[in-house]
């Protein structure tokens, strides 16, 4: 006899609903949702979408900000057997369609805001969350009369498409429940933890690392629909958020607020951060503004659920530059071009093996075969790793920047600009030159005027010549994706002419 039929996520939630059933699971906007609600809701709600005629396996394309309703699609989608296809709500056009109808979706739920895009993609089958939402709250709760196993798909977690077109990486009930439980052992998750919850859910690490691990612990979640830093500010003071994450970027936002010196944040007992690396005069910064504040840093990627690794707090005190060591779950070895294993302190690729991996990228077997060697994934991150197992990320493959035969790693030379007092946001990214093969050039987001000449200068000071930025250019802001990750891309685009203009 086996059990995988109980090994689902919305079983794991319906757990939480017995053990705590009137306890206050979700808040959002001006509701609340206890964990009964919550799962009735979700009952509700895969009735409903089986009732329209979706069969299990079907995928279901969500098109939405945070909200309440978001969160039930998705834990109804699993519950009937259904594939979840979240979709950045900054897509529009051939970059929607092609989510659409790469992933092969029978449904496109959207909010109110987006009707006229899903109208647009017609005749895909469309509703508003709003209609969805109703139907959840309120009727009798059905019986669910399809078997769901742990070796299903729940989900297709599309990449960022940096490079290439983004790819959908299929991740199951069995994968994402094991990254469960690596992120509530790494990061010290607790159900008496109130945490605040303000990053995208269509991106793997809100929902993933911090907002599902909460609702099977049974803590109180509270949801908004965006991350603005004035309005996080005024949360985090009120003495009741206890655990936050937020990426670099902001962070950054947050430590460069005019407010954020004089705010209250004595509650905030976990501070975690992700999705792309941290500046370290930044953290210096953000640790001594808040002493008594445990600091996590959270890595990894969408194709491993996404938590590969965890700096601990306690661990930041002599290794703050660190991405910390593997979670519960995830494997890893670091390789050269070749495909052996380097020695300790020596940069390679990380690979990771792993019951968290997705299973492979939704109708792309060559880049499925790709992207694994075995059961070991490559996942384009540099890294040394030294002898106590502690990973230091180097940079994206992709992002090292090739200066007259040298290679040079763009965190470095942006940690040595984010030290300049003028500084509040820097990129750095490789262009084409005839005599460099690529120059390193710098773009910077700056709180009071500065020249080009005296960065540069300041840098010189900092870092070797060859790595040294060739230019510097000023932006009002730096272009960036809904969870906050630095879109370089457009950078590369913009400065060479093939973007939009600045």
């Amino acid at each position: 006899m086996t059990l995988d039929h109980l090994s689902t996520v919305p079983d794991a939630l319906r757990r939480s609903a017995a053990r705590t059933p009137g306890r206050t699971a979700l808040r959002f906007a001006d509701r609340s949702w206890s964990y009964r609600a919550l799962d009735q809701a979700v009952t509700r709600l895969a009735g409903h979408l089986l009732a329209r005629g979706l069969r299990p396996g079907r995928r279901v394309a969500a098109l939405g900000r945070n909200s309440d309703a978001y969160l039930l699609l998705f834990l109804a989608c699993g519950r009937a057997g259904l594939v979840h296809v979240p979709v950045n709500y900054n897509a529009t056009g051939a970059e929607l369609r092609y989510f659409t109808e790469q992933s092969g979706s029978a449904l496109l739920v959207h909010d109110t805001e987006y009707a006229e895009r899903a109208a647009a993609l017609a005749p895909l089958p469309a509703v508003d969350f709003a209609e969805l939402l109703e139907v959840a709250g309120h009727g009798p709760v059905p019986e669910i009369a399809v078997t769901v196993r742990d070796t299903d798909l729940l989900q297709l977690l599309y990449t960022s498409g940096t490079t290439a077109a983004p790819k959908g990486a299929m991740m199951t009930h069995r994968a994402l429940l094991h990254e469960y439980l690596s992120a509530i052992v790494a990061l010290d998750l607790t159900e008496r933890d109130r945490p605040l919850h303000a990053l995208p859910l269509y991106h793997s690490g809100q929902l993933h690392v911090f907002l599902l691990p909460y609702l099977l612990l049974g803590a109180e979640n509270l949801l908004v629909q965006a991350p603005e830093p004035g309005e996080l500010l005024d949360r985090l003071a009120g003495k009741r958020i206890t655990s936050f994450f937020a990426p670099p970027t902001v962070w950054t936002a947050i430590e460069a607020h005019p407010r954020f010196r004089g705010a209250d944040l004595s509650a905030l007992a976990k501070a975690y951060y992700g999705a792309s690396i941290m500046p370290g005069p930044v953290l210096e910064r953000l640790r001594a503004a808040l002493p008594a504040t445990g600091f996590y840093n959270a890595f990894g990627q969408s194709e491993i659920g996404p938590l590969t690794t965890v700096l601990r707090p306690e661990e930041h005190r002599e290794r703050p530059t660190s991405a910390g060591r593997t979670v519960l779950f995830v494997e890893a070895k670091v390789v050269d071009q070749a495909g052996a294993e380097v020695a300790p302190g020596e940069v390679g690729e990380i690979l990771y093996r792993s019951p968290q991996l997705c299973t492979g990228y939704w109708d792309k077997p060559q880049e499925s075969a790709e992207a694994f060697d075995g059961e070991w994934f490559h996942s384009g991150d540099l890294v040394r790793r030294d002898a106590e197992g502690y990973v230091y990320v180097v940079d994206r493959l992709k992002d090292v920047i090739n200066t007259g035969g040298v290679l040079v790693a763009s965190r470095e030379v942006e940690d040595a600009l984010y030290g300049h007092p003028a500084v509040v946001e820097a990129a750095v990214i490789g262009l084409p030159d005839p005599h460099w093969i690529e120059a390193v050039t710098a773009v910077v987001v700056t709180r009071e005027e500065v020249s080009a000449a005296e960065l540069i200068a300041w840098a010189r000071e900092r870092l070797p010549a060859y790595k040294t930025p060739k230019a510097v250019h000023f932006a009002a802001e730096l272009p960036k994706n809904a969870s906050g990750k630095l879109l370089k891309r457009d950078l590369r685009e913009r400065l060479t002419g093939s973007g939009d203009a600045w």
